[in-house]
This record gives structure tokens, sequence and C-alpha cells, in this order.
């Protein structure tokens, strides 16, 4: 293995002559050694059902530098295995999280959503960042996007929330639904988050409370009035959410 390792290490540092067509003879001849090296790497695995994962989580972990190739690499030969392809790299170089995710969702191999729940599931730690690469590539997924990443780990579901909020502010009512009806527990954090990026803006009470049931109403305004928001305006914007008078007759700051 090691002889391998040292014989790729010295052919990819070979040089080309210098003329116009170098560079894409110099990538073309670092796929092929890649390629080859893959292929030994799977034979020498024991565990046939892990050999592709453990081949691409050998590879990168020497070079992650040649992350593009391995990855083009390993999903040409073996595109049904795109999870254990993901998960390999992803335990090689988590701070590639971003660059694997990119690269998986420009291949077309899986749904967003499909390979945003793997990538956060393996690296909870990287959920924001996870996310908003694959909203960057497929906008329109923004609301599935969001949903899976935080249903598949609360404990990161703030980071998600307030860092998509951060990046689309545009978008922040919307995911603001989609964070409620996903964790209804976590509402009143939710919306104290929320107001932290758009202080007074009672629609964030009002859509806190038509997205979730009325015994979370008192939460909701609660929150609202400890961020600063006044208990009239809170109020106001709950019942305009739908909330009952008599589901918020008691709150106390």
């Amino acid at each position: 293995m090691k002889y391998i390792y040292v014989l790729l290490t010295i052919a990819l540092s070979l040089s080309f002559p210098s003329h116009s067509n170098s560079y894409t003879l110099l990538a073309d001849r670092q796929e092929e050694l890649i390629s080859n090296l893959f292929d030994q790497l799977i034979q020498k695995q024991i565990n046939a059902n892990l050999a592709v994962e453990r081949s691409v989580n050998a590879l990168l972990k020497s070079y992650p530098e040649q992350i593009d190739i391995v990855l083009k690499v390993a999903l040409s030969k073996y595109p049904k295995k795109y999870k254990q392809i993901m998960c390999g790299a992803l335990r090689a170089e988590p701070a590639l999280a971003s660059d694997v995710i990119t690269i998986l969702l420009e291949s077309n191999i899986a749904a967003s959503t499909d390979i945003v729940s793997i990538a956060v599931n393996e690296e909870p730690a990287y959920a924001a960042e996870i996310v908003n690469t694959a909203i960057y590539h497929y906008p329109e997924e923004l609301e599935n996007i969001v949903r899976v990443a935080i249903l598949i780990e609360p404990v990161m579901a703030n980071d998600v929330v307030n860092n998509t909020m951060q990046s689309y502010p545009e978008r922040l009512l919307d995911i603001l639904v989609i964070a409620v009806k996903a964790l209804p527990d976590q509402v009143a954090d939710i919306v104290r988050d929320t107001l932290r990026l758009s202080a007074d803006n009672t629609e964030v009470i009002s859509i806190a409370v038509s997205s979730s049931t009325g015994e979370k109403a008192r939460e909701i305004v609660t929150s609202a009035i400890r961020s600063g928001m006044s208990k009239e305006s809170a109020t106001a914007a709950a019942i305009a959410g739908g909330a009952k008078q008599a589901d918020i007759a008691k709150v106390t700051p």
C-alpha cells in the first residue's frame, strides 16, 4: 500500500512540457493514475460491502487536494454506491463537507434532499454549511432542504435556521414556518432567534402562532416580550395569527 501511495505521489508531481494543452494532459494523467489506484485499493479490501467507502476514504486521507478527481472516478465506477462514497469522503476530511456536497449535487446522481440527509447525518457539526451549499445549487429546494436538515439533526436546528435566515433574509418567514412546524417543541427559541434577526417584526409572531398549535401561543408571546417586543404588540400579533384570548391571557414575561 505504501508503495502505491509513493508511486502516485511521484506521478502526480510530474510536470509536462509548457504548451497550450499541458493542463489538460496533466488532468487526464492524474485521473488515470487515481482511477488505477482506486481499482487496486478496491481489490485489497477484505469487506466487499465497504470496499468503495474505505477506498475513497484512504485516497482522500492521503490526497485531499485531489477530491474532485477522486469523487469523479468513484462516482463514475460505482454510481449506485454514492452514499458510501459520500461517507468515505466526509470521514476522511470533514472540513471538505461543502466540496463533497457540491460535487455530489453537480453529478445529479441523487435528489438534493437525499444528499443533504446523508451529509448532515454523517457530519452534523457542518449542518449549516451543508444546507447553505445545497441551497446555493438548488434555491428552489430551500424549504425541503432546511426541513430535512433540522429533522435529521434537531440539536443543530438553531444553527441551521439562523444561518439560513441570515443568508436568505428575503425567505426569513418561509424558513420560520418550516422550523416551527418541524420542531414545535423549540418554538420559543425559534421565535427568539428570529426576532434577533428581524426585531419588532410582528409578522414573526403571527406566523409562528398560525404555524403551531394553540397551546404554543403563550410561549410565543412570552418569547417575543422577552426579546423586547411590547406586550400589546405581541398579543395583537398573536391574535392576528389565530390565537385565542384565553390562550394568552396569563402571559407573564
